[in-house]
């Protein structure tokens, strides 16, 4: 059964930095593109990054040069590192992947920018 955890959210003030974790149960991220997405209140879903099956990242422009993708193969886990927080950030962050056409979600966890 494949299950996606996430963690590290909480409450940050502008400028300041957070690490979100995404534990990875039933395949292996090796073998696995895995995304990170968030929701925030009032707009889409979007697209922040991703890891691909080789280790490659790759970012949306809104993550471009301040986050951060990046994988722990004997952890089985994806990491998001976020600095320069905005309130604009502020929103549920979730990890995802597909298997063979079969869409994966964490259950997210919530990221709350404010001074």
């Amino acid at each position: 059964q494949v299950q996606l955890v996430e963690s590290g959210g909480g409450l940050v003030q502008p400028g300041g930095s957070l690490t979100l974790s995404c534990a990875v149960s039933g395949v292996y991220v090796s073998e696995n593109r895995v995304s990170w997405y968030r929701q925030p209140p009032t707009r889409q879903r979007e697209f922040l990054a991703t890891i691909f099956r080789s280790g490659t990242p790759s970012y949306a422009d809104r993550a471009k040069g301040r986050f951060t993708i990046s994988r722990d193969l004997d952890k089985n886990t994806v990491w998001l590192r976020m600095d320069g927080l905005e309130n604009d950030d502020s929103a549920v962050y979730v990890c995802h992947l597909n298997i063979r056409g079969t869409d994966f979600w964490g259950q997210g966890t919530q990221v709350t920018v404010s001074s």
